[in-house]
């Protein structure tokens, strides 16, 4: 049971040919808006609705174990585990940014995570990454895209979780991900590329936020 999109009278498929079934009408709606708006070329960066809805049928559905597994690799070196040394006052700015997200995280999810300082690698308990396994998994495919596409553009696992919870809004999740680059753009300036780069962080986190508003609409 789910919502179609006919194109020419005939179902919208995705790239892998799946029919693109929406759980909701809400989602369907907007993806039909997005196709409404192409003119005579389809610009796929102006679709993020249906990109996040192709990635949830054709890359989390069949394969949803490998998707977890890609998802769960970051909670072993998340960025908000790792601090900075120096200069002392990033290292303080990375601990009142990050230690609370970590403080949700337990109270949240069961789930205990080790900082440290440098590029060492910190040790993760076993009873911590089942816990975030299983919070992961617990999401159905559609969230899972949404939640993936987060992970991979903040670098955290956790981050990504309270995006998700709605411990943080898109804007935050960027700020919380992007606090060293902030931090070296007030003492050094910034340059055009990491700016493009930023940008297009920025508008990946509030497509998978309004995504997410979508999915849950009844």
């Amino acid at each position: 049971m789910g919502f179609c999109i006919l194109l020419d009278g005939k179902p919208l498929r995705t790239p892998a040919r799946t029919e693109l079934t929406l759980p909701n009408e809400a989602l369907a709606n907007a993806i039909a808006e997005e196709w409404r708006a192409q003119a005579h070329k389809i610009v796929p960066d102006s679709m993020p609705m249906t990109r996040l809805a192709n990635m949830a049928l054709d890359r989390i559905a069949p394969r949803r174990h490998d998707a977890i597994t890609q998802i769960m690799r970051y909670a072993e070196h998340d960025l908000v585990c790792y601090r900075a040394a120096h200069p002392t006052d990033l290292g303080a700015r990375q601990a009142r940014t990050w230690d609370p997200l970590l403080a949700w995280l337990k109270a949240h999810h069961h789930a205990e995570l080790e900082t440290g300082t440098g590029i060492a690698h910190v040790e993760q308990s076993e009873k911590s990454l089942k816990a975030l396994a299983h919070s992961v998994a617990a999401h159905d495919d559609f969230e899972l895209a949404a939640l993936h596409a987060a992970t991979t553009v903040t670098g955290s696992l956790v981050i990504a979780l309270a995006f998700l919870g709605g411990r943080l809004d898109a804007e935050g999740a960027f700020a919380c991900a992007h606090l060293d680059e902030a931090y070296q753009a007030e003492h050094w300036g910034e340059d055009a590329e990491s700016q493009a780069r930023a940008k297009r962080a920025a508008a990946e986190l509030v497509a998978a936020e309004r995504f997410l508003a979508l999915l849950r609409k009844s």
